[in-house]
């Protein structure tokens, strides 16, 4: 598992904004072909690209392309499939036979660059209430499949609402991206952006509810959100202690044939030992990155 506490979108096309973007210490940043670039500004957001890739950055680069139905998404693929992008975002995923689509394209275009074949990973989108009935066949439908986006903005406007604090009316649709990405076998879905950037309490209340629900993150569009994401997705101090804890007796336990012991009142079995050992293993992934 590759750990994503934070993703930020930035346009593709202003190279003063990527520049910008690369050298902040989001997990991953995704240069935007779709809604943040202007119809009349498709083709130079693409050329932009070149450029773009070969700046100094501190982690992994994302592009999202154009939704499959649209008429940009050929010339999308056909620069984005390029060496020093991990993964490819697409926009307003509705299908697996979508998905299927654009990984075929990807490895024919890798097979033509002589790129490693199966190396671009794809990230649906999931912004509709069709693509949230489809989200485990999207999430099952290719290797390249990685984790899944949640694009509420496009969701709450596709069923007919609006954005609230309690986000009651995107509870059913989280919840569905993270058991589909589960039974999927592909990494815990990245939440939707917070669009009140300014609010940063509301932020880190709303990241702290999708952590629990088991998201791993959450998707960002000012640089201002990036500090509060990472910190709500990683483990405390106390977490990390409680977990090395539970591990180190439960191997001990284990050892002596005990599957089954408490530890400070905790009944605790091989499933939260599993739960603390994943917790152990992402501080640790995490503490790679600060390096």
């Amino acid at each position: 598992m590759t750990i994503f506490r934070t993703m930020l979108f930035t346009p593709a096309n202003d190279l003063r904004k990527v520049g910008k973007a690369l050298m902040l210490n989001a997990d991953g940043t995704v240069l935007d072909l779709e809604d943040a670039v202007a119809l009349s500004e498709k083709t130079n957001a693409r050329n932009a690209l070149k450029e773009a890739l070969s700046l100094p950055r501190r982690g992994d680069v994302f592009i999202r392309v154009n939704g499959v139905q649209t008429e940009f998404i050929l010339s999308d693929l056909l620069a984005a499939v390029t060496a020093g992008v991990r993964g490819l975002v697409v926009a307003k995923s509705e299908s697996a036979e979508e998905i299927r689509h654009v990984d075929w394209l990807i490895g024919k275009i890798e097979k033509e660059r002589g790129l490693t074949s199966g190396c671009m990973e794809i990230i649906p989108f999931i912004e509709s209430a069709n693509a949230i009935v489809n989200a485990y066949s999207i999430a099952s439908s290719s290797s390249r499949v990685s984790r899944m986006f949640f694009g509420g903005v496009d969701y709450v406007l596709d069923i007919g609402t609006t954005f609230s604090k309690s986000g009651n009316e995107i509870f059913y649709a989280r919840s569905q991206l993270v058991v589909a990405s589960r039974a999927a076998g592909i990494e815990p879905p990245i939440d939707t952006v917070y669009p009140d950037f300014k609010d940063i309490e509301g932020l880190v209340a709303d990241a702290k509810a999708v952590r629990q629900m088991g998201f791993q993150g959450k998707l960002a569009i000012h640089p201002g959100q990036i500090e509060p994401l990472n910190k709500v997705f990683t483990p405390t101090a106390a977490e990390i202690s409680w977990a090395k804890k539970i591990v180190t007796v439960f191997d001990k336990e284990e050892a002596r044939g005990q599957a089954v012991f408490q530890v400070d009142g905790e009944m605790i079995e091989y499933p939260i030992a599993d739960r603390a050992r994943r917790i152990i293993a992402l501080a640790e992934q995490i503490a790679q990155k600060t390096v």
